[in-house]
């Protein structure tokens, strides 16, 4: 396995992009659900708070991120190397967000 470019780029990347980008956007109800639960909010509140709040909505898209671990792992441990790096490219997606939020705020 060489340094990924992108003429090396085939379906398996893509398939690690998509869910790469798409797993942490399916956790974040669940991250809220628990951080509620965990807080005794109301899950309307803190879904409140997550939707009109840019500080606490980028927290929690942070914690949802960590759902790619569990991609991570498991394509790692079966040798899919490239759904892998695809599962890592769809994270660093959200690196930009997340800088935005935290220090152009």
């Amino acid at each position: 396995m060489g340094i990924m470019n992108l003429r090396n780029w085939g379906i398996a990347h893509t398939k690690g992009l998509i869910v790469g980008i798409l797993s942490p956007l399916v956790f974040i109800p669940i991250v809220v659900f628990l951080l509620a639960w965990l807080q005794d909010f109301h899950f309307s509140r803190l879904w409140y708070m997550f939707m009109n709040d840019e500080v606490v909505r980028s927290k929690v898209v942070s914690i949802s991120i960590i759902s790619n671990l569990i991609w991570f792992y498991l394509t790692i441990n079966r040798e899919k190397y490239n759904f892998a790096m695809g599962v890592i490219v769809g994270t660093i997606c959200y690196l930009p967000y997340i800088m935005y939020v935290n220090f152009f705020s």
